[in-house]
Parts: structure tokens; C-alpha cells; sequence
């Protein structure tokens, strides 16, 4: 029997690295278990989004991942007959392609397998490869999990206070505990080959991050190198890859082709019933699987551990009760099931600009652009990054009118329940590199809110600039309370009169 556990972690995906490295930050002491041998060597997910580089950016690890990924050229869509033809349609990532002024971070186009490595690295915590959990018992002041070796099948017993379940669409942990799932479910077999080939001569001077074709999509890999083909799953075994990809390339291109690896996966699309059950908590895929267009899935997830690490912290620290967790399901489970909405209204659009291009074709008609159903924000999904508000006990109403529930509004406020908006404290400082493991006070009046608080939180006071104030709604003598996460937990238009008690 493994003791001392404050929390296992079971997936190492970047869901369940960045839970550890989240709560390394806050002294929790962790295992994560992962059952493969190793960090996965497929690309898989493609895109960090800007609410995503705002958590690495917290996590000191921003500047790392945007070294090894692609340059802001690679930051948009093509839609293309075949790899080799002009495109048809272009739409640009929002916050990737270009910097926006609502975040001071950029978004980046770059493969799973270079963003774990640098997770991975993130904290000194134990991690066991080749060890999955197959079976786990809650007791009144933890869960004991039973571990097993993937080599050899040596059986042990890990007791932790609580249990983060990243271990995927196909989670064991969610299965064991019988939690199901709503929504469409699986929705298609899908094939992605990785491999090498000079493409140079029809990609090099029109950069993408996605090639969508009418033979399946492209994907270059790497800066140095590297592609990946993704498509329908074609039926047998015994197949030629390469002879598949330089088919699915279209006429006019013929060049070697290498084929590194093959992996066959089931695309999925649902949300699990609850996500929480005692002291098991479920996050990322394990929580909510979501179709890959639109580049939601892997962020959403690492938005989850952001939420959930917290309180998890303050729980096992003592300075907030068990109750806090009952919030996490609260505020994240309707962003799941706005989250697979938006995703499955990508899909269709993809396919829609896609049909119309065939109609297009079919008719006759001279040449011309197909008029793409979005504007110049990638799939309109701005709001959805950066919008995100919670209404749960933990924030503080304060009467204010919720925000537009829409993908593609993101209006900046200091409403509770909102992540706090991005603008300048100093020269090169954001409000939100105020955020840590900390909450924290923002006020014109840091002297005299220091003296009215009282807690037994770990707060900071930060000043807020006149402009900064008048973003958030908060007077001259007014402050927000900015939760770990970097979401408004309360907001104060001018000094309550007496001390305040958080």
C-alpha cells in the first residue's frame, strides 16, 4: 500500500499534466499514472488556444511552447479540391493568426507530442508509466485505487484523498464508477497518418494549420517537418498508407512518401452525467468528448484542471470546506454541453462550405470563391474561449446582467463569474500575471482594502489603474475579488461600509 497521496492523478495527456503541474504549484502532493509506456508520439490535438497560453503563461511555460510551435502565418484554415489546387476559402484562427487586444497572450498552432513534453516538465512529482488503474474503492476519508503494472501484471494499492480522472473518452475511472454519458456518441471512424514528404512546392508560400481537401485533411506537423493525414477510416487491414496519401494529395503530385505511423481512432461526441462522484472527479475527454473541429477539446479540458485545482488545494489546505468542489461540476459542466454544441455547429459548417463548393463545381460556373457561412473569426468561437461565466456559490452576485450567450460575442466586464479582463497594470504587465496561487484584491485603493479585509485566504493586493478600474465597473475606492483560476468571485463599485470578511 502507497501512502501520502494527496492526489492521483490517472492520464497523462496534457489534461492531466497540467492538473500536476496546477496543483505542484499549491504543494499538493500528486502521482499521475499513465498506461502507456510513454508520452504519446502522435500529433493528435493541433491547436493551443488563447485561453489556454493564458494558463501556460500563469504556469511560467507560455514562452517554452510558443518556441517549439509554428509561427502566426500557420494560424489559419484552407479549404482546397485537392492539396495541389488554389484555395477555394481561407479563415484565420482568431487570437492565433494575430495578436488580439482582449488577451495578452497569442494562441499557437503546434502537435500534442511537442506540448506534453514540456507539461511533463513542468513539475518534479512522481509519474509511472505503464500503469493503469483497474479498480478503485471510496472509504470515508479517501479512495483506495488498485494500480497495475502493463508488464508483468504486478498488482498494488494507492490510498489518495482524491482522484482527478484524465484518462480519456474511454476512461476507465468514469466506466468503474458508472457514470454515463449524453450525447451523440461515437460519430465516425477516423485514420491519421503520419509522414514525410516535400510539399513544399504547393504549401510553403500559403501556410495553414489545417488543409481541408475534399480527399481527407493535411496537417503539417512541425516546424522542421512533418505531415499528418487525417480522413475516414477505409475498411481492411492490409493497407498501402502511402499509396493512400499521395492519392488523397490529388493529380499533379507526385513525391515520395514516407509513412512514419498509422493510428485508427473513433471520433467521439458526448458530455458525462455529473462529474464529480465523492471524491472522484472527472476531467477532460473523461468528462466531455468533443468532436475536433474548431481545436475545442484539449483546451476545454485544460480549462477544467484550472478550475478544479483550486479548490482541490484549498480543500486539502483547509481554508475552504468540501462544498467548494460541488462547484466544478456547477460551473463547468454547462461549458462542456455549450462546448460540444459549438463543435458539432463546426462540423456542419465545414461540411457546408464544402457542399457548396461541389454545387459550385457541378453547375458550370465560372471560377470564383465559395462564400465560407462564418466571418474572419475562425468559426466564431471568440466568446466561447474567453467568455466563459460561472454562476455557482462560488462568486458573489452583484445584480449585474449576465453576458451574451454566444460563441461569437466576447464583450470585456468586471461581472462575477467572468475571467477577468486583460488590460495593462504596468508596461508588459497584465492584470491577469497578477493571478497565482493567491487570490487576489484589485483596487485603486490597495492601503485601505488591506485594511477592511479579513480571511483566511491567501490573498495578494494589487493596484488598479483608473482605466483598469473603469473596464470593471469599480470606483475609486471600489475592488474585485479575482479568484486562483483568474474568474471575478466578487465585485465592489465603491467601499462597503465596515470590514469585509472573505
Amino acid at each position: 500500500m502507497v501512502d501520502g497521496v494527496e492526489v492521483l492523478i490517472v492520464g497523462g495527456g496534457p489534461v492531466g499534466l497540467t492538473a500536476r503541474a496546477l496543483l505542484d504549484r499549491w504543494g499538493v502532493r500528486t502521482l499521475l499514472v499513465e498506461r502507456h509506456r510513454e508520452l504519446s508520439p502522435f500529433p493528435r490535438s493541433r491547436l493551443v488556444n488563447v485561453r489556454s497560453m493564458e494558463i501556460f503563461r500563469q504556469l511560467g511555460l507560455a514562452g517554452t511552447i510558443r518556441s517549439r510551435a509554428f509561427g502566426p502565418e500557420f494560424g489559419r484554415v484552407r479549404f482546397r479540391e485537392t492539396l495541389g489546387d488554389s484555395d477555394f476559402g481561407t479563415e484565420a484562427l482568431v487570437g492565433v493568426a494575430a495578436p488580439i487586444p482582449e488577451s495578452p497572450e497569442t494562441g499557437v498552432v503546434t502537435s500534442q507530442d511537442r506540448l506534453e513534453p514540456t507539461l511533463l516538465a513542468a513539475a518534479d512529482t512522481p509519474v509511472r508509466f505503464d500503469v493503469e488503474l483497474v479498480d478503485l474503492v471510496e472509504e470515508s476519508e479517501d479512495v483506495v485505487a488498485m494500480l497495475a503494472a502493463r508488464v508483468g501484471g504486478a498488482r498494488e494499492q494507492v490510498r489518495a484523498r482524491y482522484v482527478i480522472a484524465a484518462d480519456g473518452a474511454n476512461s476507465t475511472v468514469r466506466h468503474r464508477l458508472g457514470i454515463g454519458t449524453t450525447g451523440p456518441g461515437a460519430i465516425g471512424k477516423t485514420t491519421t497518418v503520419v509522414f514525410d514528404a516535400d510539399l513544399g512546392r504547393w504549401c510553403a508560400d500559403q501556410p495553414a494549420g489545417v488543409y481541408f481537401t475534399a480527399h481527407g485533411s493535411f496537417t503539417p506537423l512541425y516546424p522542421e517537418g512533418g505531415w499528418a493525414w487525417f480522413g475516414p477510416a477505409p475498411h481492411g487491414t492490409d493497407f498501402d498508407w502511402a499509396a493512400l496519401v499521395l492519392q488523397a494529395f490529388g493529380p499533379g503530385i507526385d513525391v515520395p512518401v514516407e509513412v512514419l505511423r498509422v493510428q485508427h481512432w473513433v471520433m467521439n461526441a458526448f458530455v458525462a452525467e455529473r462529474f464529480r462522484q465523492g471524491r472522484v472527479l472527472l476531467a477532460g475527454d473523461a468528462a466531455h468528448a468533443v468532436p475536433i473541429l474548431g481545436g475545442l477539446g484539449m483546451n476545454v479540458g485544460v480549462a477544467d484542471v484550472h478550475n478544479l485545482c483550486w479548490k482541490l488545494a484549498g480543500v486539502l489546505r483547509g481554508w475552504a470546506t468540501s462544498g467548494l468542489l460541488e462547484t466544478y461540476e456547477t460551473e463547468r459542466l454547462p461549458v462542456a454541453h455549450r462546448t460540444l454544441r459549438q463543435a458539432v455547429d463546426n462540423a456542419e459548417r465545414v461540411r457546408h462550405a464544402q457542399a457548396a463548393r461541389r454545387t459550385h463545381r457541378e453547375s458550370g460556373e465560372a471560377e470564383s470563391d465559395v462564400e465560407l457561412p462564418w466571418t474572419d473569426r475562425y468559426f466564431d468561437q471568440i466568446g466561447l474561449i474567453l467568455g466563459v461565466a460561472y454562476d455557482s456559490e462560488a462568486v458573489r452576485p452583484d445584480g449585474s446582467p449576465p453576458p451574451p450567450d454566444s460563441a461569437t460575442a466576447y464583450i470585456p466586464s468586471g461581472r462575477p463569474g467572468t475571467r477577468l479582463p486583460h488590460a495593462w497594470l504596468t508596461p508588459g504587465r497584465s492584470g491577469l500575471d497578477a493571478i497565482g496561487e493567491w487570490f487576489t484584491v484589485l483596487t485603486p485603493d490597495p492601503s485601505g482594502w488591506e485594511k477592511r479585509v479579513t480571511t483566511t485566504l491567501p490573498i495578494h493586493f494589487e493596484h488598479l489603474p483608473d482605466e483598469y478600474a473603469d473596464l470593471c465597473g469599480v470606483g475609486p475606492r471600489g475592488a474585485l475579488l479575482v479568484r486562483p483560476d483568474g474568474h471575478i468571485g466578487a465585485r465592489w463599485p465603491d467601499a462597503p461600509e465596515g470590514s469585509v470578511n472573505l
